[in-house]
């Protein structure tokens, strides 16, 4: 079979350097089409995985440009960012109905609809929050419910000083959520998008101004118009931060409780409105869009660092990249970014395997190809050290570093114990020399090339 479409546009590839910076290109290029008079809803975005969604989603609402996630729920519509948004809540505001009624029973705590009746007629009786009348209520009910309140006192104490990431990290533990998701089928998913939460309250409170360190709880010290504690002037001395006691500036958890209502809220597309199509890559089998961008084409990201150990997990992962290639009709683009934040820390990464598979000759480098990526995914960095260099101060020659050990970054390999992975970092020369390496199934292990007899993967 021969196409009448001709020959076609090259595959415009990007090279980002961080993941905010993937999207905002993203929407931009978005943007330029749907001024070319492209339709939204012939222009679809695919990822691997659910949590990639989030940052996408963030920046098109940014950009005022409405969208649909096809085949799914918008990320702070999914059942497990309620929870963890009710939990914050409840820390925020011990007397919020709404959000002890969704949270009270979940995970299951044998607290039932019935206790829940019999706690509403006493707080109607008394006129006070749920929260408020749990005293008054007896029995094994009385005390399953006491003992939620007093987790939410617990978290609420423990994170008194923790910072806006660091208390999403918590809360999303201590509830409880993340082991209950554990022993769901599909529960990997749900504990991936936790995990996005944090990462958005950690682009959050940079964005606000509030500042990585800013206690999640706490104003900024000249913000307070009452009196505080003494417990809150030490905290004000040791952080330069005080704990709310009536003053008109937000609380970092406040805002971002806020912003979170907001983002839910804003640019749905409405019914028969073209939208912008946002879908991770199963779901768009079977479709065809005009416009595709594939997002995150990374090692760990694309192909799923569950599947680089197994040889068919990987073909798998190979034919899911043909599905996602072939969705588009007229323009292709294929986008991926030195670094990435993952569970509220940058990591770097490697390109994904599948891009270099693809012929020089039909692509169209946007940004200069650089040969490796400066660090290995995995590797980390605190979120208050300073951002990203330029991108060519990070980048290693991948000659050099070949002519020293015989190997190269982002060189796949073969292990006897470990099998496949791909090499994120070297060191050393001669007997001494060694490199660290990313399995999929193994994480990341330091081994000295003269003992480990490493195969490289052609």
């Amino acid at each position: 079979l021969r196409t009448d479409a001709g020959y076609g546009e090259p595959v415009r590839v990007y090279q980002a350097a961080s993941d905010g910076q993937e999207a905002s290109w993203i929407v931009e290029e978005i943007s330029a089409l749907l001024g070319q008079q492209v339709e939204g809803d012939q222009i679809a975005l695919l990822y691997r995985s659910n949590a990639q969604s989030r940052i996408l989603e963030h920046t098109l609402v940014g950009a005022g440009i409405p969208y649909r996630v096809y085949g799914g729920l918008r990320f702070f519509e999914r059942q497990e960012i309620k929870h963890a948004l009710a939990y914050l809540r409840l820390i925020d505001n011990p007397n919020d109905d709404t959000a002890l009624v969704r949270v009270v029973n979940f995970p299951a705590r044998g607290i039932g609809a019935r206790s829940l009746e019999q706690l509403t007629d006493i707080a109607r009786m008394h006129a006070c929050s749920l929260a408020e009348a749990v005293p008054y209520l007896a029995g094994k009910a009385g005390a399953n419910l006491g003992a939620f309140l007093g987790l939410l006192e617990k978290m609420r104490v423990e994170t008194q000083r923790l910072n806006l990431p660091e208390t999403v990290a918590y809360v999303t533990k201590a509830s409880g959520l993340i082991n209950h998701y554990l022993t769901e089928r599909e529960g990997q998913e749900r504990i991936d998008n936790l995990h996005e939460l944090i990462n958005a309250a950690t682009a959050f409170v940079s964005e606000a101004g509030y500042g990585i360190a800013a206690p999640a709880r706490m104003l900024r010290a000249g913000h307070v118009t009452a009196p505080v504690l003494t417990q809150a002037n030490i905290a004000v001395e040791e952080t330069g931060f005080a704990v709310p006691e009536g003053g008109d500036e937000m609380t970092p958890l406040a805002a971002f409780l806020s912003h979170a209502s907001l983002e839910a809220g804003d640019n749905q597309a409405q019914a028969g409105q073209a939208a912008v199509q946002l879908m991770t890559v199963h779901a768009a089998k079977g479709l065809e869009f005009k416009a595709v961008f594939i997002t995150g084409l990374e090692e760990g990201l694309f192909p799923h660092e569950n599947s680089t150990a197994d040889l068919q997990s990987l073909e798998e992962e190979r034919r899911l990249m043909y599905v996602a290639i072939t969705r588009a009709k007229q323009r292709l683009y294929i986008s991926f970014a030195q670094s990435r934040m993952l569970h509220g820390q940058t990591r770097y990464g490697v390109r994904s395997r599948f891009l270099e598979e693809l012929p020089e000759s039909v692509l169209k480098w946007l940004t200069p190809k650089f040969s490796d990526f400066s660090q290995g995914w995995g590797q980390t960095r605190s979120i208050a050290e300073p951002k990203l260099a330029s991108v060519d101060s990070q980048v290693y020659s991948r000659q050099n570093k070949q002519n020293e050990t015989g190997f190269r970054l982002g060189q796949a390999v073969f292990h006897s114990k470990f099998g496949e992975g791909a090499i994120i970092q070297l060191e050393g020369n001669g007997p001494d020399a060694r490199a660290q390496v990313r399995f999929g199934r193994h994480g990341e292990k330091w081994l000295a090339l003269a003992v480990a007899k490493l195969q490289i993967i052609d």
